[in-house]
């Protein structure tokens, strides 16, 4: 079981970097972390995470990051505190 463990993240890493590479806007973390998430999810839900699906979700997830930027950017974070 190991091994499969192993070639499933090795598969992981490989959609990332190609992910990452589509998508310079956001940092090679924020990749990873969305390829993972996206796996996770699928076999949580017991979906078969082919790495074809994983990719085309994966994809999804970022087009609507992008697509969801207000025009001015990315506001800086609040804290929730009064700090409008």
């Amino acid at each position: 079981m190991p091994a499969l463990a192993a070639h499933r993240s090795e598969t992981r890493d490989v959609l990332a970097r190609r992910l990452a590479a589509e998508f310079a806007t956001f940092s090679t973390g924020t990749v990873e972390r969305c390829v993972a998430d996206v796996h996770a999810c699928m076999t949580h839900l017991g979906l078969d995470a082919t790495p074809d699906l994983v990719e085309r979700l994966a994809r999804e997830h970022l087009v609507g990051m992008i697509k969801s930027e207000p025009p001015s950017g990315r506001g800086p974070f609040h804290s929730g505190h009064g700090d409008l």
